[in-house]
């Protein structure tokens, strides 16, 4: 049983590492960070939760569920399965798309939008679609193993 340092350090934490997370996947294709370290820290965030509140907190945030005859019939380790594959489909498709421009495969453009509110112009890059993906693949892949193996 966790203590309420732990429940509560998690509740400060928690975001932090979400905003963290989220900034390094925005800003892969320009500086450090992208899909692979922000799915890594998403993940983290995920890790934290669970050892605060326990494997069955997804349960607690949603409905009623049905208990499985296995792990692997979950219904949180499927819908973490569904989140590593729409990703590699994310980051296959986003690697294929430039194909039908005759360009090679992954090729990346970018489309700079200007007269933003706060930030003036924004970097739209192709790339962010790619890194979407490798963030869906990383998460709902760590997600997947934690469960499992947390379940054991």
């Amino acid at each position: 049983m966790t203590t309420v340092i732990m429940r509560t350090t998690a509740r400060v934490v928690v975001p932090i590492i979400l905003i963290v997370s989220i900034s390094l996947f925005l800003q892969g294709h320009n500086l450090p960070g992208g899909g692979f370290i922000g799915g890594v820290l998403t993940t983290t965030a995920f890790a934290l939760v669970y050892i605060a509140y326990g494997l069955d907190f997804p349960r607690v945030l949603g409905h009623e569920m049905e208990p499985a005859e296995s792990v692997f019939e979950d219904p949180v380790v499927v819908a973490y399965r569904r989140t590593f594959l729409s990703g590699l489909a994310i980051a296959v498709g986003g690697g294929l798309v430039p194909l039908l421009f005759d360009l090679p495969f992954l090729s990346q453009t970018y489309v700079i939008l200007h007269d933003i509110p706060i930030y003036h112009e924004i970097e739209l890059a192709s790339a962010l679609v790619f890194d979407l993906g490798v963030f869906l693949v990383v998460v709902g892949g760590l997600l997947t193993v934690l469960s499992v193996v947390g379940a054991e």
